[in-house]
């Protein structure tokens, strides 16, 4: 008689392990489709689980696995921000939107959803997620740009990059992934540049910082 293989042995998760597990099961679920597309059902079928327990680890449903997820992501999209301060200040810039960008060509059609909300409902905590990860790509960008005490101009205008950058990730991909990513990058780096440039003209910090700049360069 031929021996049977050994049937692996089953291991329990831990709390921690299966919570992991299920959140990863819905972030990629959400990468590609909207939340109001998402049941729990589908997410229990994608981590190899019953519905029950799906239920045991997020009792709020699926707004409560959407606010995990969506935690989630925020935790990663500030890490593409996470930058070393070696090297040129725009290089720094290239490095960090090269990992933002891959992560919204990873997460595709599901970015839209994970930060600006679909028909799941919006709540202030989701709200406080999604502005924590404009908040923090700020202040590491000032970080770099070794500014302790930014003035308003400043400030406002690293912020109305930030959203830039997320507007133009999201038209991107309206538009198809056009043009390449790399042109993409390249492009949001000469307007972070050029916003600079222009509020230059009636701040003298912004200005101070340009110049360094472009000595930089």
């Amino acid at each position: 008689m031929t021996p049977q293989a050994p049937t692996p042995a089953y291991r329990r998760l831990s709390v921690e392990e299966r919570r992991v597990q299920l959140l990863g099961a819905a972030l990629a679920l959400f990468a590609h489709r909207p939340p109001e597309e998402v049941s729990l059902d589908d997410v229990a079928e994608r981590a190899g689980v019953s519905r029950p327990l799906v239920y045991r680890y997020f009792p709020g449903g699926k707004q409560q696995l959407y606010e995990a997820a969506l935690r989630s992501a925020a935790d990663e999209l500030r890490l593409c921000f996470d930058e070393p301060h070696e090297g040129p200040l725009l290089t720094r810039l290239s490095r960090a939107l090269d990992r933002y960008l891959a992560f919204v060509d990873q997460h595709d059609t599901g970015f839209s959803a994970l930060l600006q909300g679909g028909s799941v409902v919006e709540t202030s905590r989701t709200s406080s997620i999604v502005d924590g990860v404009r908040r923090a790509a700020a202040e590491h960008i000032m970080s770099h740009l070794e500014v302790t005490e930014p003035g308003p101009r400043l400030r406002m205008t690293v912020r109305m990059w930030i959203t830039a950058v997320e507007a133009s990730s999201l038209i991107w991909l309206d538009e198809g992934k056009q043009p390449p990513v790399d042109e993409l990058r390249d492009w949001l780096v000469e307007q972070f540049l050029a916003v600079l440039s222009v509020t230059a003209r009636r701040d003298p910090q912004t200005a101070a910082l340009v110049e360094a700049l472009a000595a930089d360069a």
